[in-house]
């Protein structure tokens, strides 16, 4: 049988937030959150976390995750993209076990989703019969409010006649809130093809879309964590 597994990519640098995928999160090291996740939904052959760094090595396997290796230096600088990665573990995975059918991309700066949210959106692969399946949530604002500036400042022309409505008459937009990408292994190395024919949304609460990139976002999760646990919204 092919193999179904889980990948947390977590590299040791971040200039924007030092060591944030290791950083306390309401009493757990933040990736953590996310390997815990990944185990109890029971869904996986294999949870992998790729990572350069030693420490965060140490700790993901403490939690119950596999680190069958570090990542070599060409992995872990700023050009190294994540279908780099990706493709990298997968390589691995094939030459010591055996083929991959499917990758789940949980990245641990989304700690707010949960075994519950995987579990739905693999169900969701399943019921669509989809290639992927990509997490979004709808945007906090609505896209009609925004607009480019130019360099004088000026407002002019800034919101156009057929935005000049109430929010809850416009149109919802979605982002990609970078929690859950669960995709065919066809997609290995050419991930720049995800977003196509085949793949589908998975709809995410705005309250459990928190993906942690600064200080501001680390906070606001876990003042989620902290005083939100009744929340049982995707």
């Amino acid at each position: 049988m092919s193999l179904n597994i889980a990948i947390i990519p977590a590299r040791g640098g971040s200039k924007r937030l030092p060591n944030k995928n290791i950083l306390p999160l309401a009493g757990k090291p933040l990736i953590t959150w996310t390997i815990d996740a990944a185990l109890e939904s029971q869904l996986f052959d294999m949870v992998l976390v790729s990572t350069d760094s030693q420490d965060i090595a140490d700790i993901a396997i403490n939690a119950g995750a596999t680190v069958p290796f570090l990542r070599p230096a060409q992995l872990a600088n700023d050009t190294a993209t994540t279908n780099d990665v990706i493709t990298h573990m997968i390589e691995w995975v094939e030459l010591h076990y055996r083929r991959v059918s499917r990758v789940t991309l949980l990245q641990p700066t989304s700690p707010l989703r949960d075994a519950n949210n995987i579990k739905e959106a693999m169900a969701l692969y399943e019921m669509k019969n989809a290639l992927a399946v990509i997490s979004v949530c709808e945007l906090e604002h609505p896209i009609q409010y925004c607009n480019r500036l130019s360099e004088n400042l000026s407002m002019e022309g800034f919101l156009p006649i057929a935005a000049n409505r109430r929010s809850q008459e416009l149109e919802p937009y979605y982002r990609l809130n970078g929690a859950i990408y669960i995709f065919d292994r066809k997609f290995v190395g050419k991930m720049s093809d995800i977003y196509s024919k085949g793949s589908i949304a998975y709809i995410m609460s705005k309250l459990k879309s928190v993906d942690i990139d600064d200080e501001f976002d680390f906070n606001m999760a876990e003042f989620i964590k902290n005083n939100c646990h009744h929340e049982n919204k995707r």
